[in-house]
């Protein structure tokens, strides 16, 4: 009885201990609080609860000890059921696992101690261990899931240090006797090195050439320094020997290849339901290198969709979840494969993508999510991200310019239809127009068959649906379209390669390439050291710049705008120049060869910006949505004077340093005109947005540090909206386009005198590499009007965010004692 009694005060302990889940990717047992707990026969375990899943991240981070670098390995292992019929105990495990030092725990050094199961087992085809790296280490750590709290694991850590039975070093650097040995580094080279070989093998590169760029570093650096320095030419080549023997068709019967190949890929499926009586097959796929981008370029930043690729020729088409990196490229971070009629059924994976990126970093928090089809689920998005939803028209545009390229032969007959087709759509996103423009559109081009009937087949269904998501939703810049077009077109090329278009129907195939090849190609994109194979350069490879960023690159003397046609030189062969139809409308047309294609090229971009720089075209229809917003907003009337108090300090502090900044760069007094108050209008006139577009001297913009994201309103997560929110949240999304590297637009609210405007307010949120400032200035001695004043940097960016400031005016009124009193 006294023995039952400790042993249920011993788990009560446990059970109280706080659950410790540190926000790096990979942690040690320096990085957790260890508690001691009384133990069997006196004895006191060191212990600590961490989440299950957080398991492989604590081994890991524990084997890259600086100290003492080795690599654990699973020395035992016991599982149960999960469904028991008896009563589970308090103490009962579900599953149980040893971990311990891969230099331990046998000693094959001269006079160390081996098990007796060890020596007189047979020799194995693959032995478990390598026995010259035993050394008798004594250091492991047990893993406890228990039956009570499945989602917990208890690591009891008694035996930490790196010493064999004497209690002396016995590998690493503190190890005397293991100096200019392979025991002083880790046995094994790492995952990110091992990533590497696997990747450049893939992509084509031979096992001579990575060894020589292997060894030529490790001699620059002055020999060997960690096991990753100890590469061999064996070890390479039996890693590109196993490369070749892999094969996709594990089973002549598709669906049982696919379950094999899913049991045999863990790490990687964050998501797997096969075929059921009420559900459809779905599987979602993301690697540990693709969940490291998802967390450092998806945090307070964006995610887009592109959601249809391979509808035509693959069994099952790819729906691609992409971030952007520090260049804008877009990076695949997931995959999920499922039949082309459920691509609605986003809800069932995408609650399992975000909980594990939220299982690796608790703070993990979304800045916005781009669609590209408006039959998307947008509710669940908002559920589960709890962020803005915005929309991207690269799809639709990349389609019609296609076709228009090939159907429509006739070069003016071309150039009015992409200019009717574009104007409709600034039509309907500005509020003025609805399907009625499509149709007229087909009636005054009806001599152009081709793309009129292509037009009418394809599209007409779906104009109705896009014709409402464009008029409540925000829209995404042309920056991030021409990201997504360059995946889709590298994607396209780097998987639809294969001679037998027969295989194609084989979804084996489909995920054995995507985890082999792609994903490879997708690592090499974003490897610093890719420069030292271009010898090996195929058409897979990505190369420079996007088209948004070469656009850039173009100067501005180089634009001849001529009427309702653009001249950009060649930036490779001078004497040549390209004609662009249509600058600065959605549709332009250029005769370059990737915009025959179909594509966003960098002439058209380029033409844009100048024609809207110059004020020959209105601003982009990104923008301008964030103006219709931002105006909306200042309307809604907050529901907690506190946060008004709160936005009213956080507004005027950002407007001192602004007036600061630009006094100190501009050589001005602090009482700049760029923040004086718009005049108040007529008591007749309604209410307007009056767009006014003010140069900026160079050094005037908002500085990054200025508007940083750790004191973004963007960081805190937000309450889940009822339908009756999705039209405020989608209408708070502010976005900047990369329109002018030196120029700032400044909007001005127009006051309205008739009707007492006592609560403004102004959401902001931002993301890294996507900034937008909303600065709202306040007038005391005015009583019944607000002044406000909306600051725009540089559209140098792509920034997708939302701006959240509350602000509330007219402290004197009757409204704000009211709601003071209560």
């Amino acid at each position: 009885m006294m023995t039952l009694c400790l042993q249920m005060t011993r788990w009560d302990e446990i059970l109280t201990l706080p659950v410790q889940n540190p926000t790096i990717l990979e942690f040690s047992a320096a990085d957790i609080t260890w508690s001691m707990v009384e133990g069997w026969k006196d004895s006191m375990d060191r212990l600590a609860l961490i989440p299950f899943s957080r398991v492989g991240d604590f081994v890991r981070g524990e084997s890259n000890n600086k100290a003492c670098p080795t690599r654990f390995h699973v020395e035992a292992r016991r599982r149960r059921s999960p469904t028991m019929t008896c009563k589970p105990k308090v103490d009962g495990i579900l599953e149980y696992i040893l971990y311990w030092c891969s230099f331990g725990p046998d000693d094959y050094r001269k006079g160390g101690a081996v098990r007796p199961s060890r020596s007189s087992c047979g020799k194995r085809k693959t032995p478990a261990g390598r026995p010259n790296t035993k050394r008798g280490c004594v250091c492991h750590f047990i893993v406890k899931r228990l039956i009570a709290e499945p989602s917990l694991a208890l690591v009891i850590y008694n035996h930490n240090k790196h010493v064999d039975k004497k209690g002396t070093p016995c590998h690493g650097p503190m190890d005397k006797m293991a100096v200019g040995t392979k025991a002083m580094f880790a046995p094994y080279i790492s995952d990110e090195l091992l990533l590497e070989v696997m990747s450049l093998l893939y992509v084509g590169i031979p096992v001579e050439t990575i060894m020589q760029r292997h060894t030529e570093m490790v001699e620059k650096q002055g020999g060997p320094s960690n096991r990753d320095d100890l590469l061999t030419h064996r070890y390479v080549r039996r890693l590109e020997r196993k490369m070749r023997r892999s094969v996709y068709e594990l089973d002549d019967d598709d669906a049982v290849s696919m379950n094999k190949w899913v049991e045999n890929n863990q790490d990687c499926v964050f998501f797997y339901e096969d075929f059921s009586d009420n559900d459809t097959f779905v599987l979602g796929i993301q690697t540990d290198w693709q969940l490291q981008q998802m967390i450092q370029y998806g945090s307070r930043s964006l995610l887009a969709s592109d959601s249809k690729f391979g509808t035509n020729k693959l069994k099952y088409p790819v729906h691609s979840i992409l971030v952007f990196d520090q260049q804008k490229n877009a990076i695949p971070v997931a995959w999920i494969i499922t039949p082309n009629f459920t691509h609605g059924e986003i809800h069932r994976w995408m609650g399992a993508l975000y909980d594990r990126v939220r299982t690796k970093d608790p703070t993990w928090q979304l800045g916005g999510f781009i669609i590209d089809d408006p039959l998307t689920d947008v509710r669940t998005i908002r559920e589960v991200f709890q962020c803005p939803v915005l929309i991207s028209l690269w799809r639709v545009r990349h389609a019609w310019h296609k076709n228009l390229m090939s159907k429509c032969s006739d070069f003016e007959r071309r150039s009015m239809m992409s200019k009717r087709l574009g104007e409709a759509i600034s039509s309907i996103c500005r509020g003025n127009g609805d399907i009625e423009l499509f149709q007229a559109f087909l009636e005054d081009f009806i001599d152009c068959s081709g793309f009129v009937d292509y037009f009418k087949a394809l599209w007409f269904p779906r104009l109705g649906a896009w014709t409402g998501v464009l008029k409540t939703n925000p829209l995404a810049t042309a920056e991030v379209a021409s990201a997504i077009e360059r995946y889709h077109h590298l994607l396209k090329l780097r998987l639809l390669n294969e001679a037998d278009e027969s295989i194609y129907q084989r979804a084996d195939w489909l995920v054995h390439k995507l985890g082999t090849k792609v994903h490879s190609y997708c690592w090499l994109d974003e490897f610093s050291g890719k420069d030292s194979f271009s010898r090996y350069w195929r058409s897979e490879w990505k190369t420079g710049p996007n088209p948004w960023q070469q656009g850039l690159q173009i100067p501005d003397s180089d634009i001849v705008i001529e009427g309702n046609c653009a001249r950009v030189v060649c930036q490779k062969h001078k004497d040549k120049s390209h004609a662009i139809l249509n600058p600065g409308s959605e549709l332009a047309l250029c005769d370059c060869s990737w915009s025959r294609k179909g594509n966003l090229c960098k002439h058209a971009m380029k033409s844009a910006k100048v024609c809207r720089d110059r004020g020959l075209a209105p601003p982009s229809l990104a923008l301008l949505r964030y103006y219709q917003a931002l105006a909306n907003v200042v309307h809604c009337p907050p529901n907690d004077s506190v946060i008004c108090d709160h936005a009213i300090a956080v507004a005027v502090s950002v407007r001192t340093q602004l007036d600061a900044l630009l006094s100190a760069t501009n050589g001005s007094s602090p009482d700049t005109s760029l923040f004086k108050g718009p005049q108040s209008t007529s008591d007749n006139e309604p209410r307007e947005l009056d767009v006014q577009e003010a140069n900026i001297e160079n050094g005037s913009e908002v500085p990054a540090d200025e508007d940083s994201d750790e004191d973004s309103p963007a960081c805190k997560k937000r309450k889940p909206r009822g339908p009756s929110d999705e039209d405020e949240i989608a209408t708070a999304t502010q976005v900047s386009e990369a329109e002018s590297s030196q120029a700032t637009s400044l909007r001005e609210l127009d006051r309205c005198q008739d009707s007492p405007a006592p609560q403004e307010r102004v959401r902001r949120e931002t993301s890294d590499g996507y900034e937008g400032t909303a600065v709202m200035e306040i007038s005391d001695d005015e009583e019944e009007t607000a002044a406000a004043q909306i600051t725009q940097p540089s559209e140098s960016e792509n920034s997708q965010a939302t701006c959240v400031q509350e602000i509330d005016r007219n402290q004197d009124s009757p409204a704000r004692q009211e709601r003071g009193g209560r």
